[in-house]
């Protein structure tokens, strides 16, 4: 992570290295806060975020699940995100992190009397599963460790506590020699990457899981709706391991992975073992749309004009 100039803390900008919040911060104890993963690509034009109003509207609506009442508008936040990344100047392609937590105040497992805070962090990141693994695929391991349950949790809210899991799992896949984890649902089918949302292609179609135990994510509507501008057919149902082994050719899609090819699953080879003719396809389009290439999808860009 290459640091900043500043961060925005609630509805200031302060040096990066001051940003900072007490020990007894409730959500370092307890786990509940709210947070967003959003990208600003360097086009032709400078930095353009990609669809901020989405990626604001879910960090709310995640609050909202999670019960944390945030003091800012989808307005207001939009504004601090774009106020950041003017401030700082930055020179490539930028992640954004946006993150409402509960603050000092109160200790004990009942949060509505902490106060609540909000900060916007923003550095320049390259590809999240290496340069290498978005041109060649990467290695995949099925986790042990099953997605959370909806009975125990709410998923559709992307909370710093659901991501317990997927740091297990993510740890259990590097420490066996992959670079990322595939986690089941409890009944067995895919649900999900660690944090990243998955399909496959079999015999010319685009299949991707349903959102019944994931994630909504921003990234995969995109490559779906990318899917029915080239002409690729799109089915949403349940997959399972074998299935998944037997595919021509699987990738992850989120904000941080954007479109990463996977060449191998539980040391069996996806396809011809690299990234295959539709992944290429789906990859190079949302790069064209990211970058504001495709004029079709510049609704989904905010420049810092």
């Amino acid at each position: 992570m290459k640091a900043a100039e500043t961060i925005w803390m609630d509805g200031k900008l302060v040096p990066w290295d001051e940003a900072k919040v007490h020990i007894l911060t409730h959500s370092l104890h307890y786990g509940n806060s709210a947070f967003e993963g959003t990208r600003a690509y360097k086009g032709e034009k400078g930095l353009a975020i990609f669809r901020l109003q989405d990626h604001t509207k879910r960090l709310l609506r995640s609050a909202k699940i999670t019960l944390i009442d945030c003091p800012y508008s989808v307005e207001a936040l939009e504004s601090a995100q774009i106020e950041l990344l003017k401030a700082n100047h930055f020179e490539g392609n930028v992640y954004i992190r946006p993150i409402i937590f509960l603050g000092y105040g109160v200790m004990g497992v009942y949060h509505k009397a902490a106060p609540v805070n909000v900060s916007i962090a923003a550095w320049e990141w390259g590809a999240y599963l290496g340069d290498e693994g978005i041109e060649k695929g990467i290695r995949v391991k099925i986790s042990s460790f099953t997605r959370n349950s909806i009975r125990s949790t709410m998923g559709k809210a992307k909370a710093g506590a659901n991501y317990l899991n997927s740091q297990m799992a993510k740890f259990e896949a590097i420490e066996s020699g992959y670079e990322e984890a595939l986690l089941l649902d409890e009944e067995g089918f895919v649900a999900e990457g660690s944090g990243e949302c998955f399909f496959i292609v079999r015999d010319g179609v685009l299949i991707s899981p349903p959102n019944e135990n994931s994630l909504e994510s921003i990234t995969q509507a995109t490559v779906i709706e990318l899917a029915h501008d080239l002409g690729i057919p799109v089915e949403r149902r349940r997959l399972t391991r074998d299935e998944v082994y037997v595919s021509d050719e699987a990738f992850f899609t989120g904000t941080a992975a954007e479109v990463t090819p996977v060449r191998e699953i539980d040391a069996r080879a996806i396809g011809n073992g690299g990234r295959g003719p539709i992944t290429q396809r789906l990859q190079s389009a949302y790069f064209d749309v990211v970058y504001g290439r495709n004029p079709k999808y510049h609704h989904y860009l905010t420049t810092l004009n």
